[in-house]
């Protein structure tokens, strides 16, 4: 009798020692999946920390755009204007900024605006196609930071 209340014993000491490990396990598992989620949220936090700086920059580049439009002929000051435009271009690029490709391209709602329907008197575009660029678009590592604002045909 005392032999096997000793060996029943034994088998509850062993079965809550396995409970206990097992336990323990997967408080492990918990712990190493906390720490990769937020490793994961410090390493977006640092990925899209130059968002805001960006958003300011962009209207600069914006103008730098329409400037460019009414370039005189002087070809020093040009070429200049040119290259100061290509430096902030460059720079944005190295940050993770690409513009959103609009004309000609169907109208997508997650990365356009519509601001007005145009009737396409060609009769060459679709419906929906996107004909002017009013205010160019961005994503920041893939994640959209500003919509474009276009013109589509109707």
């Amino acid at each position: 009798m005392e032999n096997e209340e000793k060996n029943d014993e034994l088998k509850t000491l062993q079965l809550k020692c396995e409970e206990y490990l097992n336990g323990w396990k997967r408080e492990r598992a918990d712990f190493l999946n906390y720490k990769k989620e937020e490793m994961e949220k410090i390493s977006s936090l640092v990925k899209y920390a130059n968002e805001e700086l960006i958003l300011k920059l962009l209207p600069v580049l914006d103008n730098l755009c329409l400037a460019e439009k009414h370039i005189p002929d002087n070809k020093e000051f040009a070429e200049g204007f040119l290259q100061i435009k290509k430096q902030l271009s460059d720079f944005l690029q190295k940050e993770g900024i690409e513009p959103i490709r609009t004309i000609g391209e169907a109208f997508n709602p997650e990365f356009m605006e519509v601001v007005e329907e145009v009737s396409d008197d060609s009769g060459l575009k679709e419906i929906g196609t996107v004909i002017e660029e009013i205010q160019r678009g961005y994503t920041l590592h893939g994640k959209l930071i500003r919509v474009a604002r276009v013109k589509i045909s109707k």
